[in-house]
């Protein structure tokens, strides 16, 4: 009698399981080409998403550990580290366990946790500038990785909005490697660049826009990331209104690049 719910799905074609026999010959014709250099530091902090809306935590989770960024608070015992109980600042985990997050969500969460996040969506960059921005980051022994924000149904597997991490590049067969954090369900897997590319188009129903790639890196400038602010209720009642209305407005005019920036302006 089999138990009730799923376990794993079929890779479709033209996907290529990472620890297949040709999943291991692309990852060592790759390895040769230098286009496995940002695979190592995103390997030593790969897992599985700790819920099934968790994509784009678990994601940042594993990217932000590869560019040892500190947190700066405790995770357990005496050690600093991230999990994504720490992704919080910008949409409250209940709300992201039943819906996950936006394109937009995950790169305010990168921001506000230290990186230096560079969004493309789809109808901003082009198939040359992804292939020349993957190709770039795999060649990088460390501090650039990129992230993929993409409709799994062009992909033709199940669901639709997913996050993963790209861990590789094979420049001849131009493919590249997904990490994908969902592992109870797919497997890590090579695809083809162009398909990938094809995946950021359709429009995500809960923004309307399209999706497309993030690229992460470390800052080195911002050493503490998360304040706390201590006020009682009558002057929370009269700075509310800049939290909510005047500093949203002013960043989404500004776009800054990273929390210093954001810091420094307002």
């Amino acid at each position: 009698m089999s138990a009730e719910g799923f376990y794993r799905r079929p890779l479709p074609e033209p996907l290529i399981a990472f620890s297949s026999l040709e999943g291991r010959q692309i990852f060592r014709e790759a390895l040769e080409m230098q286009g496995m250099a940002g695979y190592f530091p995103l390997a030593e902090q790969f897992h599985t998403q700790a819920e099934p809306a968790f994509c784009g935590l678990g994601t940042l989770v594993i990217v932000l550990n590869a560019l040892s960024i500190d947190p700066g608070r405790i995770w357990k015992g005496v050690w600093r580290w991230y999990g994504e109980e720490f992704l919080d600042c910008c949409k409250p985990l209940p709300v992201v366990q039943n819906s996950g997050i936006t394109f937009d969500e995950f790169v305010c969460l990168a921001r506000c946790n230290g990186a230096i996040a560079t969004p493309s969506r789809y109808n901003q960059s082009s198939l040359d500038r992804f292939r020349e921005v993957v190709q770039q980051a795999s060649a990088t022994p460390e501090g650039i990785h990129i992230v993929a924000s993409y409709s799994r149904q062009v992909l033709e597997q199940t669901g639709d909005g997913h996050f993963s991490p790209i861990g590789g590049y094979h420049p001849q067969r131009d493919l590249v490697l997904l990490l994908d954090v969902a592992r109870f369900k797919y497997p890590p897997h090579w695809v083809p660049l162009p398909l990938l590319w094809q995946a950021f188009e359709p429009l995500d129903p809960a923004t309307g826009k399209c999706r497309g790639y993030i690229s992460l890196r470390k800052s080195d400038n911002l050493q503490e990331t998360f304040f706390h602010v201590a006020l009682d209720l009558q002057e929370w009642h009269r700075v509310s209104p800049y939290f909510v209305e005047a500093i949203p407005t002013a960043l989404e005019v500004a776009q800054p690049d990273s929390p210093i920036e954001a810091v420094r302006h307002y």
